[in-house]
């Protein structure tokens, strides 16, 4: 079964926010076994909703559209479905009721004319209650299609499609199973992995697929499935992974499945009951950041610090002013020291550091644009490794970032 994902809004398409809620759904529907045939933005405009609700339709069996049900002018889904399904307007008692209560109770002033209007929807469709905002979702069955419409409020839109969206689709359809089994590898390109296991790929079944997803410094190699059999899918997902493994057992370092990397790496530290810290240096925080995206991180994280200065680098972290003289900023000595400074100021069990030139000039470092130093510290060793990334300052500390967590990987999976 088909589903078909339309973003509605100008702010979407001239780059004002980046349309997340297509990858959210994307991933919820394809757990349950939906695979999304397209996905499309469009402007607020009724023409171009008219055209895209009749080009999904044709498309898809179930089509979710996201984004213009605001109390504003400028907001006209519902005014559009309506139309579409020859349809009028009536006043839902029980989302004004819901309405009226969010005003009493968190914005503290009188409701408006324009918010009231929230609780106007298409009679034909069965209403899905929004817990956190005032629009509410609309779900539409025309000759066994599946239309619905959500708020395009990131928070809403999700509570919507978990709690409403996703177990009436369940209830109403029998799904196929649908696996993903993702393997994540560093050190070798998408073409050069991909000639090492081309036998391999050409043995899978025809219900199995293998996708690869190439980023900076990484490949994650994702074998999927789609059989109304699950046992006999898992089984083979199963088989076809280790019979992957070995071929790519060099770069190998993990699973992903849900996970990102950074997420992997925080729950080893947590199962393990170690704690890392952190000094970045040309990365300024990014490393950081990343961890901290992760529910969760305080128990494993204790801190870090953005040395972007040579002077920071000498009063927090106890780098050597001579080190610095005779090696330059950009240095091993200088990757390690600040490691073990990190390490002993926060009293971690791992340690990441960064020192390097992004560019776009070289600046007071006497290394190339690109150069970056990476180290590692434990309680009882520390190491360090030159990468030269690239000429961009962009790519060169997201790659530094990659290879920062890669090389923390295996240094994890050595205990």
């Amino acid at each position: 079964m088909n589903a078909e994902i339309i973003t509605i809004g100008d702010e979407i398409l001239i780059g004002q926010i980046v349309d997340t809620n297509s990858a959210f759904l994307g991933k919820e529907l394809n757990k349950i076994g939906v695979s999304v045939y397209q996905i499309t933005s469009i402007q607020d405009e009724k023409s171009h909703i008219l055209k895209a609700l009749k080009e999904a339709e044709e498309n898809a069996d179930i089509i979710i559209i996201t984004g213009g049900l605001g109390p504003t002018k400028d907001d006209i889904t519902k005014h559009t479905l309506c139309e579409y399904f020859n349809d009028t307007l009536i006043e839902n008692e029980e989302v004004l009721a819901h309405v009226e209560n969010i005003f009493k109770k968190y914005i503290k002033r009188p409701i408006l004319e324009s918010n009231r209007t929230q609780a106007l929807v298409p009679s034909q469709c069965t209403v899905l209650k929004n817990e956190y905002g005032t629009a509410p979702g609309m779900l539409f069955n025309k000759n066994g299609k599946i239309f619905v419409s959500l708020p395009g409020v990131p928070y809403e839109m999700k509570s919507l499609i978990k709690n409403e969206v996703l177990p009436y689709l369940q209830k109403q359809f029998n799904f196929p199973f649908i696996q993903h089994k993702t393997l994540l590898t560093y050190g070798l390109g998408e073409s050069v992995i991909a000639e090492r296991i081309e036998s391999f790929e050409d043995t899978l079944p025809d219900f199995i697929k293998l996708a690869y997803l190439p980023s900076l410094g990484r490949v994650r190699l994702r074998l999927s499935g789609k059989l109304n059999d699950k046992a006999k899918l898992e089984a083979e997902i199963e088989k076809q992974v280790q019979a992957l493994k070995p071929l790519v057992s060099d770069i190998f370092v993990g699973f992903e499945e849900d996970l990102s990397l950074e997420a992997l790496i925080g729950k080893q530290l947590t199962e393990m009951g170690k704690t890392l810290s952190i000094a970045e240096s040309c990365t300024g925080g990014s490393i950081s950041q990343a961890i901290t995206a992760n529910a969760g991180a305080s128990k494993y994280f204790k801190g870090s610090v953005v040395s972007y200065a040579s002077e920071s680098k000498i009063k927090i972290l106890g780098v050597s002013k001579e080190d610095i003289k005779t090696h330059s900023v950009v240095s091993e000595e200088v990757a390690k020291s600040m490691a073990k400074g990190v390490l002993k100021l926060y009293d971690t069990d791992y340690a990441i550091s960064t020192t390097g030139n992004a560019g776009p000039s070289k600046g007071d470092a006497d290394a190339d644009v690109g150069t970056v130093w990476i180290g590692i510290a434990t309680k009882d060793s520390v190491f360090a490794e030159v990468f030269n990334f690239s000429n961009q300052r962009e790519k060169t500390i997201a790659k530094a970032k990659n290879k920062a967590f890669e090389m923390l990987q295996k240094e994890i999976l050595k205990n």
